[in-house]
């Protein structure tokens, strides 16, 4: 008999079905082998494997043993294999024994084996799991204890798709994996907890599910813009930044509140919805970031590299492609502070992503992609490079620092704004301006009017007719948006950024027309283009 059992493999944050076959063959010598394209970490489950079942009181097989995973052309690699390869044995060996009502043959192997009922069994009356009903993983310690691994909302939502009635998982996953509707999910956290699931003697209880609505209703910012003392200039310019979804760049020196205005604002973005939530989930989870008393993402994600990090570690890669920081930020913030300082390298490979809001890694066995769909916040300090009131030395000093940003890159920033050193008499005195509750308003009723006019297109996403479409100028409005093409030397992607910058400045304001004072509100906030 060959048993067969059903796993998963990862692929992005993706799942696809891990066939599992297991052959004994006790005529010939003692042998283990792992066939179907393993990594070493697959390779080296066999050791995990044996010691995990002698120390849990079951025999290894004996002879030869030949494990299969299929498809054989698909890489696997990680420990998830584990468990479901120590349960293929113990069914081969018939330590393992599901049964199923009577006259209801279960086919696990290819040659018409089954198991069934016996004959004093109840037609009613189900014993154990069905092991062609689910999906199985985790990884096994030594003494037999199921250890956490990734991807597992990925692997519950394929066995929904497939149809399947549960997943076994290790328990620290099932909160992850009860996330998905429709499917059983069983958290075990030793191999004999599955032997008793499949053999009917062990009644576990399916982990409840998640009600993801009233999770999301908890969810609340860390920091408060009302906290932030001056700076209402950078407020309004990131009102209409979350409000269109916008690129912004913050020029000021440092202390002035640049990392604080990063944190506070996902609190003005809309709340994440439960698709939203699950999809960011499944990003953190495939990394194995994903905190395992909470098994969802309920807040939007901001995300902070520290400017030496590689440009895998910022857009993915690897060579088991991994979901990047531009990925980890999916529905949420990308803060990068003192942006120059970044490689350009990795500057540059962020410009296709800031466009198409996904992340392609392609590798010689094929392809993965993972999404982006984030606001990029960056801060710069330009008097960081020399004293500007050291005249000519001191502005070239600046120069030099802005130019290691590219034109290309600065072109995909729709908002440059300045963020000054707050006066002292601001900071001595009681905090009175814009708080995170005004600010989400305007947020919320901007974004109210875009789905009114647009549907589920935020104005940052607006290309080609449907910009021309929703951008109807008027000839006042018009010939100020000429003169500052023809003055700022503005590119295409320029020109495109300015007016969909001035139709969420118009949404802002409740304005279903843009008037000249949208356009020249939008033009302002090009002070790259226009020189520090």
């Amino acid at each position: 008999m060959v048993p067969k059992l059903r796993s998963f493999i990862l692929s992005g944050i993706d799942a696809q079905v891990c066939e599992i076959e297991i052959d004994l063959d006790d005529t010939q010598l003692q042998k283990e082998t792992v066939v179907g394209l393993p990594d070493a970490a697959v390779r080296e489950s066999i050791e995990r494997v044996r010691s995990a079942m002698g120390n849990s009181g079951y025999p290894m097989p004996r002879g030869r043993t030949l494990i299969n995973l299929a498809p054989a052309h698909v890489r696997k690699e990680g420990p998830a294999y584990d468990l479901p390869m120590a349960v293929g044995m113990l069914i081969a060996q018939g330590v393992i024994q599901p049964r199923m009502p009577v006259g209801m043959a279960v086919g696990i192997g290819g040659g018409g084996e089954c198991w069934k009922g016996g004959a004093g069994e109840s037609s009613e009356e189900l014993f154990g799991l069905d092991p062609r009903s689910v999906l199985i993983a985790g990884e096994l310690a030594l003494d037999g204890r199921v250890r956490p691994i990734r991807g597992v909302i990925a692997m519950a939502a394929l066995a929904r798709s497939l149809g399947l009635d549960a997943v076994i998982v290790p328990d620290v996953n099932a909160p992850e994996a009860a996330v998905v509707d429709g499917v059983r999910v069983f958290g075990v956290s030793s191999l004999a907890q599955v032997v008793g699931l499949f053999n009917g003697g062990l009644e576990l209880e399916p982990t409840a599910p998640v009600d993801v609505a009233s999770m999301l209703e908890g969810s609340t910012a860390s920091v408060d813009f009302g906290e932030i003392k001056g700076q209402e200039s950078v407020k309004r310019a990131l009102v209409i930044a979350a409000a269109g979804q916008h690129n912004i760049v913050m020029l000021g020196p440092a202390g002035t509140g640049k990392t604080m205005m990063a944190k506070a604002l996902p609190g003005i973005l809309p709340p994440l919805s439960a698709e939203e939530a699950v999809e960011v989930t499944r990003i953190y989870s495939s990394s194995g970031l994903l905190d395992s008393e909470t098994g969802l993402i309920t807040s939007r994600p901001v995300r902070m590299p520290h400017h030496t990090a590689s440009s895998p570690a910022i857009v993915g890669g690897g060579i088991v492609p991994r979901a990047g920081e531009i990925s980890l930020a999916h529905h949420g913030v990308l803060f990068l502070d003192e942006l120059p300082e970044f490689s350009k390298r990795v500057l540059e490979t962020m410009r296709q992503p800031l466009e198409d809001r996904v992340v392609t890694i392609a590798r010689a066995h094929g392809s993965v992609q993972f999404p982006a769909s984030f606001m990029l916040v960056a801060a710069m300090n330009p008097t960081s490079g020399g004293d500007v009131s050291a005249g000519e030395a001191g502005q070239r000093e600046m120069s030099r620092y802005l130019s290691r940003i590219s034109g290309p890159l600065m072109d995909r920033i729709d908002l440059h704004v300045e963020a000054p050193a707050v006066a002292w008499s601001e900071l001595s005195k009681k905090a009175t301006g814009s708080t995170t509750g005004m600010m989400r308003k305007q947020v919320l009723d901007a974004r109210s009017l875009m789905h009114d006019r647009q549907g589920t297109l935020v104005n940052s996403q607006l290309r080609g007719v449907q910009l021309d479409e929703m951008l109807q100028l008027s000839e006042p409005a018009r010939i100020l948006l000429e003169q500052a093409m023809t003055q700022l030397g503005l590119s295409a992607r320029g020109y495109d950024k300015v007016r969909r910058v001035a139709r969420t400045i118009a949404d802002v304001s409740g304005s279903l027309e843009v008037m000249p004072e949208h356009i020249g509100e939008a033009v302002q906030y090009r002070l790259l283009d226009r020189g520090v």
